[in-house]
């Protein structure tokens, strides 16, 4: 008897597309923070960035930002049509969030059943679904920002919306090394989203 399919292979897919284009839009995207930095005591080191100097840099980050934002719509379009967006992550309460954060806290939050997510990591999806989608505006802010007026204005100006960008980058980031983590310690997730069950 064959076993039920949890992740189809649209989720994979893109998942496994998404955490490609966030590495290579990182790595690019340090190395044009270190030519103006917002922080002078923030400096990425050369070794852990893309592209050698801006003008590389800049390369990979347009060419892969187009990925992921395509990636994204994709991602997200299908998981809003399918319903499983609704399904997965829906309902998400403040009681069901506190009990499975104090469960976690005292090492008792269970992943027995990987169909189903527990209130953290629902929160943590929808957390970094709003996330790419404000890093996505933000970076537009700042790439096109004379013919975006509206948008600029929005993130408080060209400067700030530098600061948003490199907030949600910092929050991508902080994501995907948990998430990491969460995937060592529980090795069957990541068989999920190899073989789809």
């Amino acid at each position: 008897m064959s076993q039920r399919t949890i992740q189809p292979v649209w989720v994979r897919v893109t998942h496994w597309i998404n955490a490609l284009a966030v590495v290579l839009m990182v790595m690019s995207g340090w190395q044009i923070y270190d030519a103006s930095p917002l922080f002078p005591a923030v400096q990425f080191p050369p070794a852990i960035t893309l592209g050698g100097w801006l003008g590389g840099a800049l390369l990979w980050h347009f060419a892969v930002m187009w990925l992921l934002v395509a990636n994204f719509l994709v991602y997200l379009g299908v998981n809003i049509a399918s319903g499983r967006l609704r399904r997965k992550l829906l309902p998400l309460t403040i009681q069901s969030l506190a009990t499975d954060t104090l469960a976690a806290l005292r090492g008792r939050l269970t992943h027995g059943d990987l169909s189903r997510y527990n209130a953290i990591q629902k929160l943590a999806y929808l957390t970094v679904i709003v996330d790419i989608a404000v890093l996505i505006l933000s970076g537009l802010a700042i790439w096109k920002s004379v013919q975006f007026p509206l948008l600029r204005t929005l993130m408080g100006g060209y400067d700030q919306a530098r600061v948003v960008h490199f907030v949600c980058m910092s929050v991508l980031v902080a994501f995907f090394a948990v998430h990491v983590v969460m995937v060592a310690l529980v090795p069957r997730s990541l068989l999920l989203m190899i073989r789809g069950r």
